[in-house]
């Protein structure tokens, strides 16, 4: 049966999510290393060689778990080495890359404190620890000065009665010691709308 002719829409389509990133990194080996590693999560596959005329970029794909099945690529690394080197320090805002940070989500509250811990002992630096008025999030950082957030979700009866103002409040936290670890859930705010309607 033949495609019948869509008659062009007077606005763009609004999309169902983002699909997949692809990061430049300086050096694959070391990138693989940190998101499998470190992030947890899987490699699905390689960019195969290409020909003397046609050259193809080292590249890799990753997948996270999708109710334990793998994504086709949820990120991918093309290796690039001429990439400026990682800034010394990271930073939130202000920082010498185009990708200000990466979102990972883990699967709920308990996995989350669990790769917390894991991570301190594997000694990765805490770079910024907050509760934000819609997640609980870790933020750490990659070879390349780009920003990694671990986090998971609050339930979205917490925050979709005003999600403005659920993404203008956060909280920061210690990045350091047991008190990087800790979640006191029972004193999360909600935003919903009999909170947005007292405010006004």
């Amino acid at each position: 049966m033949a495609d019948s002719k869509q008659a062009a829409p007077d606005r763009a389509v609004t999309p169902v999510g983002v699909n997949h990133l692809v990061l430049n990194v300086c050096d694959i080996e070391e990138s693989h290393q940190f998101w499998t590693e470190i992030v947890g999560m899987k490699e699905v596959g390689r960019l195969q060689p290409g020909t003397p005329e046609r050259p193809r970029p080292t590249m890799r794909f990753y997948s996270a778990d999708h109710d334990g099945k793998l994504n086709h690529h949820d990120i991918a690394l093309v290796e690039n080495k001429e990439l400026p080197p990682r800034p010394k320090d990271w930073a939130m805002f202000g920082m010498p890359v185009a990708v200000n940070h990466i979102a990972i989500t883990l699967p709920g509250r308990e996995a989350w404190l669990r790769q917390l811990a894991f991570l301190q002992k594997r000694g990765v630096k805490f770079e910024r620890r907050v509760n934000h008025g819609m997640t609980r999030s870790l933020y750490i950082s990659d070879p390349n000065g780009y920003g990694v957030e671990l986090l998971y979700e609050l339930p979205r009866e917490m925050w979709e009665g005003d999600i403005d103002a659920a993404l203008n409040w956060a909280e920061n936290l210690p990045t350091e010691g047991e008190a990087a670890l800790v979640d006191e859930i029972d004193k999360a705010p909600s935003f919903g709308p009999r909170d947005k309607a007292a405010a006004e």
